[in-house]
């Protein structure tokens, strides 16, 4: 199944389902066919259903709204600002210390802003 919407996404992997599989087919509808509908309902939260890994994927959720709210000019959901979407330490998706300083560098400014430090292509999918 490919989920239409983050909400579906948040849905799809508290069931069980794999994040980043779920994460992926999602962004493969959305460049199909980009919609703001798709980013506005807000995702149950996740940091019940997996604690640390759970709180890294809601901050996800709401950097991957905005970011994508902000690539295609629409506006960014409200519940992606909520305090509980963003990490009080950093994260990076890379666990070699030596790629830290390049992640710190490319990652785009919604995921920064609450402590995510992935690649510049985190949300591609050539």
């Amino acid at each position: 199944m490919r989920p239409a919407s983050l909400a579906e996404v948040a849905a799809l992997a508290a069931e069980g389902d794999s994040f980043d599989r779920c994460l992926a087919n999602f962004l493969d509808g959305f460049y199909a066919s980009p919609t703001a509908i798709a980013l506005e309902k807000e995702p149950c939260r996740l940091d019940g259903v997996a604690a640390e890994a759970g709180r890294i994927q809601d901050a996800y959720l709401a950097a991957t709204a905005e970011e994508l709210a902000r690539t295609f000019h629409f506006p960014s959901p409200d519940w992606a600002r909520h305090e509980g979407r963003q990490l009080h330490r950093p994260w990076f998706a890379s666990p070699l210390a030596s790629l830290r300083a390049v992640l710190l560098q490319e990652s785009p400014p919604a995921f920064r802003c609450r402590n995510l430090f992935v690649s510049g292509n985190a949300l591609s999918r050539a």
